[in-house]
């Protein structure tokens, strides 16, 4: 019985998913910056069973709804936004097993400055960091950092290719595996011979020096992708070792869990290899009935114009243009493309009115809610593991940390009874405990052709 792996799906803002539940009493969403939040937080997590804290982020603000940015901001939607790297270091600091995925955009980062960054988390956090690789989405964000609009949506994976090639030659071939000798007695803290300068000139970036940071315990963070296009299928494909995808049903995500993994067999890796999450929304209480009546209070607060203002952002779709009952239609735009499929035919599934997302998307915006008992919502990600070939979820929550302390307390211990969930884990690398395997990249990853002669294989 394959196991199922769990991750919390948060970000660094008031309301990440469910539009104008930050209203609800018992939401402690708005203690968003404080430390003491995330502390908290992932204590919840490890104790709970939870794998990571898979962190989202945005760079803009979501204003394609009406032209203006004015209902997001009114209703807390994904804004405010704090960098979501920057609580890590403090979250590992009370936790051990807990790992951490951290969205952070190529499109405006330089990788020389960035693979510091996260190499330095995968220090701190004693290699529990994985990255979400995105190319950004939002026309806001590319206005607000030097561009007039978004580079085109292929084009941003081109770019993407060539950074990762430079964070691989950064991360696993600057500097040899035993480059640090400490030699006090020759007064030698790391041998110049072993640090190399990796001398990339490139058509987008040009690095030619050595990576500032000796080598982490990961060396490469684990790396997770959530692109649904053509165009990102076959870089998860050739990068990810763990891919996030949405859909309504298991029916539905199942032909894109399919094309990922032969297009990754294509590449020459293992398919298995590749974790496949999807994202859903728990609501459980003890009984049936109760998690049916928890659902009605929640949706009493969902806000209709914050949900239409995180559509837009997602698909780059006016849904103040749209009559609320003609059916939506695909569209190529250069923002989301998989969150516009999942909402028409071009996704597998049904074709949506604008009056039926914004009851929908009110509550776990993008991905399906599942309401019940314990029993029944281990039945249902059950179902959904076997059906849809997926690995495990990001569960997204209605309040928090409410949502995470429930499904904690009650499905948790229902999914450890069916051996889902193991009842202990060792301390180990967050790609350790994602791959059974080392700590870094396999063998058969594109990444791992950068190591230099002498750095231990271990790991294939």
């Amino acid at each position: 019985m394959s196991r199922i792996y769990l991750n919390a799906f948060d970000m660094a803002c008031i309301g990440h998913q469910s539009a104008g539940l930050w209203r609800h009493p018992e939401d402690q969403g708005h203690r968003y910056n404080t430390l003491g939040y995330w502390t908290e937080l992932a204590r919840t997590l490890e104790e709970g069973g939870f794998d990571a804290l898979f962190l989202a982020d945005v760079l803009g603000t979501y204003d394609v709804y009406g032209g203006s940015r004015d209902a997001a901001v009114a209703d807390a939607a994904q804004f405010p936004v704090n960098d979501p790297t920057l609580a890590i270091s403090a979250m590992a600091a009370v936790t051990e097993k807990l790992g951490f995925g951290v969205t952070v955009s190529l499109t405006y980062e330089q990788p020389y400055a960035f693979a510091r960054r996260i190499s330095t988390l995968d220090h701190l956090t004693e290699g529990r960091v994985a990255w979400n690789i995105v190319t950004s989405y939002l026309d806001s964000a590319a206005r607000n950092l030097g561009l007039d609009r978004q580079i085109p949506h292929d084009q941003r994976y081109e770019i993407a290719e060539e950074y990762l090639e430079v964070c691989y030659k950064l991360w696993e071939g600057s500097w040899e595996s035993d480059a640090v000798v400490r030699d006090q007695e020759r007064g030698v803290y790391t041998d110049p011979a072993k640090v190399h300068d990796i001398e990339h000139k490139g058509k987008y970036f040009t690095v030619p020096g050595a990576f500032l940071c000796e080598p982490s315990p990961q060396r490469t963070p684990v790396l997770f992708q959530a692109g649904a296009s053509p165009r990102g299928v076959r870089f998860a494909a050739g990068h990810a070792e763990a891919v996030f995808v949405s859909g309504p049903s298991p029916e539905v995500v199942r032909g894109p869990v399919r094309a990922l993994r032969e297009a990754a067999e294509a590449a020459g890796r293992d398919p298995r290899s590749i974790k496949v999450f999807t994202m859903l929304t728990p609501v459980v209480a003890e009984t049936s009935e109760a998690a049916q009546e928890k659902l009605r209070s929640y949706q009493e607060l969902v806000s209709v114009e914050g949900a239409f203002a995180l559509f837009g952002g997602w698909t780059g779709v006016d849904l103040s243009e749209y009559d609320p009952d003609e059916p939506l239609r695909y569209v190529e735009t250069d923002a989301n493309r998989s969150a516009l499929a999942a909402f028409t035919s071009e996704g597998g599934g049904r074709a949506w009115t604008p009056r039926e997302l914004a009851a929908d998307i009110g509550i776990g915006g993008r991905g399906p809610v599942v309401t019940g008992s314990p029993t029944e919502i281990a039945d249902e990600l059950e179902r959904w593991v076997d059906e849809a070939d997926i690995d495990g979820f990001n569960l997204a929550y209605v309040t928090t940390p409410g949502t995470f302390e429930d499904f904690a307390r009650l499905v948790v211990p229902e999914l450890r009874r069916r051996g889902r969930v193991p009842s202990n884990t060792e301390t180990a690398t967050l790609r350790e405990r994602l791959t059974g395997a080392g700590p870094l990249l396999p063998g058969d990853h594109p990444g791992a052709g950068y190591r230099r002669e002498g750095l231990d294989t271990a790991n294939g």
